[in-house]
């Protein structure tokens, strides 16, 4: 449902995630070259750049962690935000979901308890504990299988949103695009290298706009979880006539996609960072 943070997005083992590595900022990492006398100065400009690149590096960073508090604050606010109707009504809905779009899909309210034959018939592992306590929320169309917490039953008609979109071939590529989007630094740093003449002493596309390239790897994901929520706050709707609930409900799910426009941020950031680094070292 949301990764509560832009970094444990990062590191959550549920969305097989391979960007985990950890940061560098190279504030020492200036290259400094020696001549045939055992000394030689660097030119001005070449100082002068250098000391810009670096401090580019420690505001990125510093947006960074920025992001980090800022999507904790976010999770921490969906996580402590109350249901917008009845545990019954909720499953009322999702069951509704379900019939009228004739979704093949398990759903589970997952507690302490029944966690653990859950885990053990879908060969889940420790997935399930994050749901249990009321952290997390996900639908896997390979299990086809949709699981809520128990007591907070209302993220539920988010991933049958997810299942919903993973019908439809469009919504169903924006979903499958979230496993690759992870690798936009590195394939920004791999393409920069290709196709980019280190000659002319000019910044390339790439070096120019990896924020933005890497922030639209993640735009997919975006949009795929918007309309998640979406499905689920119209499917509410229909059969339950409670303006005031609605109104929680939109902003219960919009904490939730704040933390993934954080995220993509993030990786814009991380893009950014990336190419920046690479540019230090050589």
């Amino acid at each position: 449902m949301y990764p509560i943070s832009s970094n444990s997005f990062i590191n959550n083992p549920y969305t097989n995630n391979p960007y985990n590595q950890p940061q560098q900022y190279y504030w020492q990492g200036v290259y400094q070259p020696y001549g045939q006398s055992g000394y030689y100065e660097q030119p001005a400009q070449d100082n002068t750049d250098a000391a810009k690149t670096a401090t580019m590096a420690g505001i990125l960073q510093l947006i960074a962690m920025g992001l980090q508090k800022a999507s904790g604050w976010f999770s921490t606010k969906l996580a402590a935000g109350k249901e917008f109707t009845s545990a019954a009504n909720v499953h009322h809905v999702a069951d509704e979901m379900v019939r009228k779009n004739n979704l093949n899909v398990h759903v589970g309210y997952i507690n302490d308890v029944n966690k653990y034959a859950y885990a053990q018939h879908y060969n889940l592992g420790n997935q399930l504990e994050e749901v249990a306590r009321g952290q997390n929320a996900f639908f896997t169309d390979k299990l086809k299988l949709a699981v809520a917490p128990e007591r907070k039953p209302s993220l539920i008609l988010h991933e049958l949103g997810h299942a919903i979109n993973a019908k439809n071939v469009f919504t169903r590529f924006l979903q499958n695009t979230r496993r690759y989007a992870p690798y936009a630094p590195t394939a920004l740093l791999i393409a920069n290298s290709l196709f980019s003449d280190k000659n002319d002493g000019k910044k390339s596309f790439i070096e120019r706009n990896a924020g933005v390239l890497g922030f639209a790897a993640f735009l997919p994901t975006i949009i795929e979880e918007g309309l998640a929520s979406f499905r689920g706050i119209k499917a509410a709707k229909k059969v339950l006539n409670n303006p005031s609930g609605l109104n929680i409900l939109k902003k219960n799910y919009l904490l939730a996609l704040s933390t993934y426009i954080l995220a993509g941020i993030g990786l814009g950031v991380a893009s950014k960072q990336t190419i920046l680094e690479d540019s230090i070292r050589t």
